[in-house]
């Protein structure tokens, strides 16, 4: 039976300039570049600079992924912005985004997951498209972590970094099969009785503060990589597939270990994981797209080839989406 798809017609990202390197860290917190690799697999990550927003490093992403898909602002229906630390409380960045690009149908607002978040969104757009209501999207994870970590605290602080990343999707008929380029499925959950193992310590209702994040790092380590292994099988199960037809899995990139170990369960060779923690750190909602930028940009990722995108964040919430290039 014919159906519409969601295909991914072009990528963009956007790290900041500046990049700060373990050793950097190493002068300013009790902590060293050894003691970093061995927990994480992180070396650099990139922060944003003064006076840099969410909505800057969102709009950069934006532009370049319009460019690859031969779009503009003008073509879209809808902007899905997956952010933590938005520019503001309200507005949703994704206004500012909108403005900026041109975009004056239609809509555009955030979505909060965390780390999950372009999961998320990407989910989000994909009905809206499915549904009929949507024909061109843009879906963004955009993030300065830097602005609400704790830069005493060496568990957190040396974790993560800002970025961007964006995907452009438009509606195309398919024939209803595991053949059809685009958004096979997505699978989103949450479990709120996790709420205190990964958090920021305060908000607009609770403290009237932003302040900074907190993690029970060993519990989140055991959550993440029992939840991301089931939803990878839960993915796979839903299009009667296994592991072994999988060309690449693009995970968030949060810990080097974390990543391992779900490869592990999942019996999947590290060749065809891709891995940018090392130089991105965990850039929250903007991990997962940045790492599919970069696969596809330097060749990695080919059309026709079966891509499985998966993140686990605060909440606890965990998702991934099968997607078919």
């Amino acid at each position: 039976m014919a159906t519409v798809r969601s295909r991914i017609v072009g990528v963009g990202a956007y790290l900041p300039e500046r990049m700060v390197t373990n050793q950097e860290l190493a002068a300013k917190v009790e902590t060293s570049d050894e003691w970093i690799v061995e927990r994480s697999g992180i070396r650099e990550r990139h922060l944003a600079a003064e006076g840099e927003f969410t909505s800057d490093l969102a709009i950069a992403a934006a532009r370049r992924a319009l460019a690859a898909a031969g779009l503009s602002g003008e073509d879209l229906d809808l902007i899905v912005l997956a952010t933590t630390t938005p520019d503001n409380t309200f507005p949703a960045t994704a206004t500012r985004v909108q403005a900026a690009l041109g975009m004056t149908k239609g809509a555009a607002f955030d979505v909060q997951a965390v780390c999950s978040g372009f999961i998320f969104a990407l989910s989000v757009a994909d009905n809206f498209i499915k549904s009929g209501q949507v024909r061109t999207a843009l879906v963004i994870g955009a993030e300065t972590f830097s602005r609400i970590l704790d830069w005493q605290d060496r568990t957190t602080c040396v974790l993560f970094g800002d970025g961007a990343g964006a995907v452009v999707l438009k509606a195309e008929q398919g024939a209803g099969n595991g053949q059809d380029s685009g958004i096979l499925s997505t699978h989103i959950h949450s479990d709120g009785r996790h709420y205190d193992l990964l958090k920021v310590d305060g908000g607009p209702s609770s403290t009237g503060t932003v302040g900074h994040v907190r993690m029970v790092g060993r519990e989140v380590f055991r959550h993440a990589v029992a939840n991301l292994a089931a939803v990878v099988h839960e993915s796979l199960a839903a299009n009667d597939l296994s592991p072994a037809d999988l060309d690449w899995v693009v995970p968030h990139q949060a810990n080097k270990r974390i990543i391992d170990g779900t490869a592990r369960k999942l019996n999947l060779p590290a060749e065809r994981i891709v891995v940018t923690v090392e130089r991105h750190a965990n850039t929250s909602a903007a991990s997962v797209p940045l790492a599919l930028a970069e696969a596809v940009g330097d060749g990695r990722i080919k059309s026709g080839q079966l891509v499985l995108l998966e993140a686990m964040g605060g909440g606890f919430t965990w998702g991934a989406a099968l997607v078919r290039m």
